[in-house]
């Protein structure tokens, strides 16, 4: 058997053995020594990945249950570098509340890894069972990272709450998986694709599959309205875990609905496309209605992400017009859903790296007061959260424009003009909140005197973050072109 497809994540699993092992042996002062391993882990892995990507092929192992394609390659790599970048900015965080030292030790490290293993087998599933293990693999660590703080309430509070919301989502996955099998008698994608648009197939059981399927998915996405654990868990979690909850997860996400939704059931677009965009529509209303209440940044942040999972959501509904299959325009839209998620990962990455930039030992800087007089207080990072507030709301030349206006344009290819029209008017609602912050930032008087004390790595991977928002935005080609081509390749095998 050819192992070569799955070296990233052999080459990952064994790492996480070692660093697990390692970490047992250092004291809590060489606790750094965990960091710096995991970084290291996560820099080989992707450089297995980019041998995979260079290649330009799909490649399957495990008896067809496991894929390299480019898709899942470019995915992968962006996980890697969303990870890394949320262990470089929560090392200070995590050491100041105790999360890296005494009785914890490195399980933050272990647990985040174990995350990041779970989406790669998500995103590389090619069988239906497959993509589910991965799920469960990521969200058992997930649940574990967010009640790293044992004796704080709120996190115990937000575990609970996400492991029993989570366990139903799981139960209505499997449940449409299980009616998934029992209308096509298999596990595997491509089989699944060939049955369900036979004669033969029972179409009856297969919408109730498509059904529980979708409502699966959107409690993933944190879509409305299966959205009620997303508030409360990013609120209550620790902000460090709140990153890993709100970054990488996502790209995993939309890899299982590509999954299961188009390479799967591609057939029945028509069916699952109405779910979608009801879903996309009540997310967007619902996420940036409530967000304009919010006076805590990490709760209007979760409702953002709401409204962020709908607009990706577009896409996904713009790959079929009227029954009508043409794999230029389906590939078009997947692509700008990639695009979409990918600019969102960024973004987010660099919001929340500011919350823990500005948070130190006994504070959280987790109120939309707390950021009042940034500008005076240290301009550069100041000038960087405008930016990614711009971005989020969508204001040009930066990379959230890029991304809102291929979605839209995808949208208006299949001629759903309403449908652009509603989510042009909930992003402008949407910018108000964004705005209000860079309000509060430079032109309101500082409540807080404090000295900004962080690291040089933070600094400089903030730094690096805005201008890649900026960057990204103004020259967007590249990266667009790289994710119309993994979907057109992943498409065409």
């Amino acid at each position: 058997m050819n192992f070569t497809p799955a070296y990233p994540e052999i080459f990952l699993l064994l790492a996480i053995a070692a660093i697990l092992l390692i970490d047992m042996f250092l004291s809590d002062s060489k606790r750094v020594v965990t960091h710096y391993l995991s970084l290291f882990a996560l820099v080989v892995t992707a450089l297995l990945t980019m041998s995979d990507l260079g290649s330009g092929t799909s490649e399957y192992t495990f008896n067809n249950m496991f894929l390299s394609d480019p898709m899942s390659n470019m995915l992968k790599l962006f996980s890697y570098l969303a990870v890394g970048m949320t262990l470089v900015y929560s090392r200070q965080y995590s050491t100041d509340r105790g999360i890296l030292g005494g009785e914890l030790g490195g399980e933050f490290y272990v647990l985040a890894l174990f995350s990041l293993l779970g989406q790669m087998v998500m995103i590389s599933g090619n069988n239906v069972l497959i993509i589910y293990l991965g799920l469960e693999l990521m969200s058992l660590a997930l649940y574990g990272l967010v009640a790293l703080r044992r004796n704080n309430v709120g996190s115990t509070e937000a575990a609970m709450k996400y492991f029993v919301l989570g366990a139903l989502a799981s139960g209505f996955l499997l449940y449409g998986i299980s009616m998934l099998y029992g209308a096509t008698g298999t596990l595997d994608l491509s089989e699944i694709a060939r049955i369900s648009s036979s004669v033969t197939a029972n179409k009856t059981i297969l919408v109730f599959a498509i059904v529980f399927i979708v409502s699966g998915l959107a409690f993933k996405l944190g879509a409305a309205p299966f959205h009620m654990w997303v508030p409360d868990v990013y609120q209550g979690s620790p902000t460090a875990v709140t990153l890993l909850l709100g970054a990488a997860p996502k790209l995993a996400a939309f890899a299982i609905c590509f999954r299961l939704l188009v390479e799967g059931l591609f057939t029945h677009a028509v069916d699952w496309q109405q779910m979608l965009i009801v879903l996309s529509v009540l997310s967007m209303a619902g996420g940036n209605i409530v967000a304009l209440a919010q006076t805590n940044l990490k709760r209007m942040l979760a409702y953002s992400t709401i409204s962020h999972m709908g607009f990706m959501l577009l896409g996904f509904v713009s790959g079929v017009s009227n029954g009508h299959v043409d794999l230029n325009l389906a590939a078009s839209a997947y692509a700008s859903s990639m695009f979409y998620v990918i600019t969102y990962v960024i973004t987010t990455l660099g919001t929340f790296g500011m919350i823990l930039l500005l948070s130190r030992n006994g504070f959280e800087a987790e109120q939309i007061d707390d950021l009042k007089g940034l500008s005076k207080r240290s301009p550069w990072f100041a000038l960087v959260m405008l930016m990614l507030m711009f971005s989020l709301a969508g204001i040009p030349p930066l990379m959230g424009f890029y991304a809102k206006f291929s979605v839209l344009q995808a949208v208006l290819g299949t001629g759903q003009v309403w449908l652009a029209v509603v989510a042009v008017l909930f992003s402008l609602i949407g910018a108000f909140y964004y705005l209000r912050v860079v309000k509060v930032m430079w032109f309101d008087e500082p409540a807080d005197d404090n000295k900004i004390v962080a690291g040089a790595d933070i600094r400089l991977v903030l730094s690096l973050n805005g201008l890649a928002v900026i960057a990204l935005g103004v020259v967007p080609e590249s990266l667009m072109n790289a994710c119309l081509v993994a979907i057109t390749k992943t498409l065409a095998s």
